[in-house]
C-alpha cells in the first residue's frame, strides 16, 4: 500500500507540473486522502479545501476585466435615473463617492486575505477559517440565495430589452429567456477558460460603452451637441443641486442625500465578484491584488465621473427623465436610461437603438457571471461540508457540474415573469435579496478585522504580506460602520407618509434571516468562534507557494523561448489598447 501511495503521489505531482493551470498539487504527506479525492471521492470540510479540482484558467487579463465588468451594470446605466429625479445632482455625486470609497475599502480587505491564501471557496472560506464557521455558513448561503434570484431576474431583463425590437405580442418573452438560459449554461459548462474569454470581451464592450457615454456627456456639457448649448452647471442652479425629499429645509436636503445611498449601493453590488475567482486565477497573489488596487480608479472614472456629468446634462425635473422612470418600471430598456433621456433632450437621434443593444449585452453578461457566482458559491459550501458533498465534485475540465446544475435549475424562475400575475411576487424576491449584498460586504469586513487580529497575534508583520490594505484594520472598521448604517436605514421611507408593510418586510427580512442562520449554526454545532492565536493561517499555504513558483518558472521559460517575438491577435489587442489603461 505504501508503494502504491508513493507512486500515486509522484504521478500526481508530475501531472500538476505538466498542467500548471490545475489546482491541487498532491503532496506525499496527503496520503490516501489525496488519492481518494483524485478519484472523485468527497472528503469532509478542511480535508478537501486545498485539494479542490477547479482549474486555474483565468489569466491576469481575464481577472482584470472581470473585476471591471462586475463593477459595471444596469444599476449605473438605468438605476441612477431614479436617484437623480428624486434628489437632484449633488446627492448622487455625494452618495456615489462615499459608497465608492466604502467599496474600495471592502475590496482592499478582500485582497489582503486573497493574496495571503487564495482559497477555492472564496470569501465564505475566509469567514469560516479566520473568523467563525457560523459566519461562513450564513454568508455562503445568503450569497447563494442572492444569485439564484438575481440570475433569473437578469434573464427576464434581457427578454424585456429585446421587446424594443420584437413586441411581446409578436414573440413570447419566454422564448428569449430559454435561448439566453441555454447559452449561459453552455458558457459555464465548457470550462473556466471559455467563461473567462467570453467575460473578457463582454467586459471590454462595457468599458467602451461607459467611456463613450462619459465622453459624450462631457461633449454635451461643453456645448458640442446639436443645439450647441453649453449646459455646464446650469441645472445645478435651476432647478437646483438638491431636491428636498419628504420634507423641506435642511432635513429635506439631508433625506434627499441619504435616499440616494440605496441606489448607489445597488449600483456597486457585484464588485466582490473578483473574490469568487481566486480559486481559478493563475498566479492569484499577483493578479487579484492588481485587480483590486485598480478598483479605486475604476470607481473614480466609471461611477463618480459619469454621475457628475449626468447631473450637468439633464435636470432632475426633466419630462424626458420622468418618462425614463416610467419605462424603467415596465422593464429594462434603453428608454429607461437617464443617459438616453439626456441624449434625447440634447437632440441627438438614432442613439437609443445602439445603446439598447449595449444594455442587452450588459444584462446578458450579468446573467452569465451571476450563474458562475452561484455555482462557485454552492461549490465552496460543499467543499467545507456545509452543503451536499455531491456538489463539490468537478469534471475533467474543472467545472463543478452538479453545483452548476442546481444553480441553473433556479434560473427557471425567470419563466414566472412570462405571466403578468406572478411578476409582482417575483419582484418581492428580488427586493429581498438586495440586502444580502450589503451583508456580504459586512461579512468581508468583519472577516478582515479578525484576520488582521490573528496575524498580529501570531507575529505576521505587514512586510511578510504579499498585499496589505492601505488603511488597514481602521479602514475596515470605518467601512463596517457605514455598511451597518446603510443596512439599517436603507428603507427609511417605508415609514413615510404611510407605513408600507410589503416594502418593509422585503427590505429588511434578509437581516434576521442572516442572523438566524448564524445563531442556528452556533446552537447546532456548539460553536463559540476562533481565538486569534488559534486561527489557522498556514495550512495549504505551502501548496500555493509551490504553485506560484511553478507558474513563474514556466512563465519565465515561455518568455525565454519566445525571445523578441511580438504578441499577435487577442494578446496584441489587449496589450496595445487595454492593458495600459487598466
Amino acid at each position: 500500500m505504501a508503494a502504491r501511495r508513493s507512486t500515486s503521489s509522484i504521478s500526481s505531482a508530475a501531472r500538476a507540473s505538466d498542467n500548471p493551470t490545475k489546482t491541487g498539487f498532491h503532496d506525499e504527506n496527503l496520503g490516501s486522502d489525496a488519492e481518494k479525492h483524485a478519484h472523485g471521492e468527497i472528503l469532509p470540510g478542511d480535508q478537501i479545501e486545498f485539494q479542490h479540482d477547479l482549474h486555474r484558467g483565468l489569466k491576469a487579463r481575464h481577472i482584470t476585466m472581470i473585476a471591471i465588468g462586475g463593477a459595471i451594470g444596469t444599476g449605473l446605466i438605468i438605476g441612477t435615473g431614479s436617484a437623480l429625479a428624486r434628489a437632484g445632482p449633488a446627492p448622487i455625486l455625494i452618495s456615489y463617492t462615499i459608497v465608492g470609497f466604502i467599496v474600495y475599502l471592502v475590496m482592499c480587505a478582500l485582497g489582503e486575505m486573497a493574496a495571503w491564501l487564495p482559497l477555492g471557496s472564496g470569501f465564505t472560506g475566509y469567514a469560516s477559517r479566520f473568523c467563525d464557521p457560523a459566519l461562513g455558513f450564513s454568508l455562503g448561503w445568503t450569497y447563494w440565495f442572492k444569485y439564484i434570484i438575481v440570475t433569473p431576474n437578469q434573464l427576464t431583463a434581457a427578454s424585456l430589452v429585446i421587446q424594443y425590437w420584437v413586441p411581446r405580442e409578436k414573440v413570447n418573452p419566454g422564448v428569449f429567456i430559454a435561448i439566453f438560459l441555454v447559452v449561459i449554461i453552455f458558457i459555464n459548462y465548457f470550462g473556466i477558460r471559455l467563461f473567462g474569454e467570453f467575460e473578457f470581451w463582454l467586459s471590454s464592450i462595457k468599458v467602451v460603452t461607459i467611456l463613450g457615454l462619459i465622453l459624450l456627456s462631457l461633449v454635451l456639457a461643453c456645448g458640442g451637441g446639436p443645439k450647441g448649448e453649453a449646459t455646464g452647471f446650469k441645472y445645478w442652479k435651476d432647478p437646483g443641486a438638491i431636491k428636498p425629499y419628504i420634507t423641506t429645509g435642511a432635513t429635506g436636503n439631508f433625506l434627499a442625500i441619504w435616499s440616494t445611498f440605496v441606489t448607489a449601493t445597488f449600483a456597486y453590488l457585484g464588485t466582490e465578484l473578483v473574490g469568487v475567482t481566486v480559486g481559478e486565477a493563475q498566479n492569484p497573489r499577483k493578479t487579484i491584488p492588481r485587480a483590486i488596487k485598480l478598483t479605486f480608479y475604476r470607481i473614480l472614472i466609471f461611477y463618480v465621473l459619469s454621475v457628475f456629468l449626468l447631473g450637468m446634462i439633464i435636470p432632475y425635473n426633466s419630462p424626458a427623465l420622468a418618462s425614463a422612470l416610467k419605462a424603467s418600471k415596465k422593464g429594462a430598456s434603453s428608454n429607461a436610461s437617464p443617459f438616453v433621456a439626456a441624449i434625447q433632450v440634447s437632440g441627438i437621434k438614432y442613439l437609443p437603438g445602439i445603446l439598447n443593444a449595449c444594455i442587452l449585452l450588459f444584462v446578458f453578461s450579468a446573467s452569465n457571471s451571476d450563474l458562475y457566482i452561484a455555482s462557485r458559491t454552492i461549490y465552496g459550501l460543499a467543499l467545507e461540508g456545509r452543503a451536499p458533498r455531491l456538489l463539490a465534485k468537478t469534471d475533467k475540465r474543472g467545472v463543478p457540474i452538479y453545483a452548476l446544475a442546481v444553480s441553473a435549475s433556479f434560473a427557471l424562475l425567470a419563466f414566472m415573469n412570462v405571466s403578468t400575475s406572478s411578476v409582482e411576487v417575483f419582484g418581492y424576491f428580488v427586493n429581498l435579496t438586495t440586502i444580502f449584498g450589503i451583508l456580504t460586504w459586512i461579512s468581508i469586513l468583519v472577516t478582515h478585522i479578525y484576520f488582521v487580529r490573528a496575524r498580529n497575534a501570531q507575529g505576521i508583520t505587514d512586510a511578510q504580506m504579499p498585499y496589505v490594505a492601505p488603511l488597514g484594520i481602521n479602514g475596515s472598521y470605518g467601512a463596517l460602520f457605514m455598511c451597518i448604517l446603510i443596512a439599517i436605514f436603507k428603507n427609511f421611507d417605508v415609514f413615510s407618509p404611510t407605513f408600507d408593510v410589503k416594502k418593509f418586510v422585503t427590505g429588511y427580512l434578509g437581516i434576521p434571516l442572516y442572523l438566524i442562520m448564524i445563531a442556528g449554526y452556533k446552537l447546532t454545532h456548539k460553536n463559540s468562534g476562533i481565538n486569534a492565536v488559534d486561527v489557522d493561517l498556514f495550512e495549504g499555504k505551502d501548496k500555493i507557494d509551490r504553485e506560484e513558483e511553478e507558474f513563474l518558472r514556466l512563465k519565465a521559460l515561455k518568455k525565454e523561448q519566445r525571445g523578441n517575438t511580438k504578441p499577435t491577435g487577442v494578446k496584441w489587442f489587449y496589450k496595445t489598447f487595454v492593458s495600459w489603461i487598466f
